[in-house]
């Protein structure tokens, strides 16, 4: 088949399967295995954290009991790892039985039980990234077909072992399959990360007619490393990727590793910041059977929730570099709001940053601006008023800011949030 010949085809397919499901009019918020349990299928030495029905019931009990639920954090999701080697006298996928004894389908009412959703993960090559069946295109309509009958409610289709024909090929084909099911399904593409995540070899109009988000990058790590690595990455290519993000499709910059090994807490601030500007889904991997009060209190900011889960779904940008390793971030809110992050890439001390409103290209007027981890204030800012903020090495300062005549407005949101606490001191920014 000719190139022009596929391009038809493809364009021919988009349009019999265009999402207008009403799924994602926000990011999608959760939990997700793969980078805290990677492919641990050892429970005969490691019970409590191989790959197993019993670790996705404990998380779903945590995200139920602990107050994760009620933010939004709704998505429990099984990544590689849960299949058996061989598929079943039907040609269904099916669990490893020593690891899933109920079966995926017992584990969906499980789930949904507690007010929660089930995610699962396939690949659309002859094998899964490790080694597990893979959905060729012969399997699309059945494998679509199967998660249905469990009563999946998400599905992450990874790449793996497939090449760049069939995936243009399959991820259409798998969006009309779970479509043709009539059972609403979140559709998380990996396409776009297997052919290099850019125009034109990525095509994000299309993307945003069959995909409800798409992975665009390499996995992440357990490292800061790994964390600014993608942050760099997301804002080189931000006049390509910011525009195909928008209620319903989102890019993907990978899971929350906050309350994992690899970050301090300043750090964990910083990934909560960044992602809430880009609009990225908010899917954690972490053990939330075991989480620190300062990885928790991160997660659960709910000014931060709150700005990412925007109804407008604008992706933030990058809008300044600094010489001085400072960076800022800004991204448009409803009710003329907006968010601003302060980032700062430097490795030696808290490091002063003078600038104003105006120099981050705000319109003349007043201001207020609520610091969302601290919960302190700065009332009356003009905007060519010169201020200055302290920002630790790889730390952030996230400002939540609107006009002063929006104030009004604001109040519903601050006493719903009951974040900024009155007894605080104001914020020791310099005016």
């Amino acid at each position: 088949m000719g190139p022009f010949a596929l391009a038809q085809l493809l364009a021919l397919i988009s349009v019999t399967v265009a999402l207008d499901d009403g799924l994602l009019k926000t990011p999608p918020m959760g939990w997700m295995a793969w980078e805290r349990f990677r492919c641990d299928i050892d429970c005969k030495d490691d019970r409590e954290n191989c790959i197993s029905e019993d670790l996705f019931k404990d998380t779903a009990d945590r995200l139920a009991e602990d107050g994760w639920k009620e933010l939004g954090y709704e998505y429990v999701i099984i990544d590689d790892c849960w299949m058996s080697l061989l598929r079943d006298e039907h040609g269904r996928l099916q669990p490893e039985p020593s690891r899933f004894p109920g079966g995926i389908a017992k584990l969906a009412r499980y789930i949904h039980d507690r007010g929660l959703k089930l995610g699962i993960y396939a690949d659309m090559g002859t094998h899964t990234c490790m080694g597990f069946p893979g959905t060729t295109l012969d399997k699309i309509e059945i494998d679509a077909q199967t998660f249905a009958s469990w009563g999946v409610d998400y599905l992450k289709f990874d790449g793996c072992y497939s090449n760049p024909i069939e995936q243009m090929l399959g991820y259409p084909l798998m969006s009309k399959a779970l479509n043709a099911t009539g059972r609403p399904m979140v559709y998380s593409c990996s396409w776009p990360v297997y052919v290099g995540g850019l125009p034109p070899d990525v095509n994000y109009s299309l993307l945003g007619d069959i995909c409800h988000l798409w992975r665009n990058y390499y996995d992440i790590q357990d490292s800061w490393d790994s964390v600014q690595g993608i942050v760099e990455w997301f804002s080189n290519n931000q006049d390509d990727l910011q525009p195909a993000a928008g209620p319903g499709r989102w890019n993907d910059p990978d899971m929350l590793i906050i309350g994992n090994f690899g970050l301090s807490v300043d750090q964990a601030r910083s990934q909560m910041a960044l992602w809430a500007i880009m609009a990225a889904p908010l899917i954690m991997s972490n053990d939330l059977r075991n989480l620190d009060n300062s990885a928790r209190a991160i997660l659960q900011n709910k000014v931060a929730i709150a700005i990412n889960q925007d109804p407008m779904g604008i992706q933030g940008r990058r809008l300044l570099q600094e010489k001085n390793r400072i960076e800022v971030y800004w991204r448009p809110l409803s009710n003329s709001a907006s968010a601003l992050v302060f980032l700062s890439r430097r490795t030696d001390m808290p490091y002063l940053y003078h600038t104003s409103l105006a120099k981050l290209k705000y319109q003349a007027g007043t201001y207020e601006a609520n610091d969302v981890f601290t919960g302190s204030a700065v009332r009356g800012l003009n905007a060519t008023s010169e201020f200055t903020i302290s920002i630790n090495p790889s730390g952030v300062v996230m400002w939540y800011v609107y006009p002063e005549q929006q104030s009004k407005l604001t109040e519903s949101l601050h006493h719903r949030h009951k974040t900024f606490h009155k007894a605080k001191p104001e914020h020791s920014t310099v005016l």
